[in-house]
């Protein structure tokens, strides 16, 4: 019987949190559509940021801020593709809020044709963004929260002896 030491590559696993080089390259192309996608988030910001409306309703610009933050926290990233999706995964849920309540805020500023399609825009990069990442959750699985044990209870993956 061999025994596996540390310096034996060959048959040990990978460590916790590497993905492999191929995996890496299907995700590429995902953070290049999510970029694509942020450039339509991106111009709803630009619109909203330089609509006349923003000085009557302060409310709109929450959009434009998430859009900056989002784009500010991906657009490093782009070479990590792992650590891209990281991050769509936490500033989504923002994002979307701020899209749904944008759709709102719009109709009370203004009913142009111009805000109605950059509230339908916003909402569509959240869904766009939401599916993608399903995709490259697909390939590179979500890590598994820790498990948490409390003092005097046994772990949920124990079994309780009767």
């Amino acid at each position: 019987m061999s025994e596996v030491s540390p310096n034996n590559t060959e048959n040990s696993l990978p460590e916790k949190g590497v993905v492999s080089q191929e995996k890496i390259e299907q995700l590429k192309p995902m953070v290049d559509r999510c970029q694509k996608v942020m450039s339509a988030a991106w111009l709803v910001r630009t619109f909203v940021k330089h609509s006349d409306e923003v000085d009557d309703f302060p409310e709109l610009n929450e959009m434009a801020r998430t859009i900056f933050d989002v784009y500010r926290a991906l657009e490093t990233q782009t070479d990590d593709p792992q650590s891209y999706f990281t991050i769509v995964r936490k500033k989504l849920p923002k994002l979307k809020a701020a899209a749904v309540q944008f759709q709102k805020d719009a109709w009370h500023a203004s009913t142009h044709t111009n805000f109605q399609q950059a509230a339908i825009c916003a909402i569509f990069v959240g869904e766009q963004l939401s599916e993608l990442l399903t995709e490259a959750e697909r390939i590179v699985p979500r890590p598994a929260p820790p498990a948490i044990r409390l003092p005097g209870k046994p772990a949920t993956d124990q079994k309780l002896e009767e």
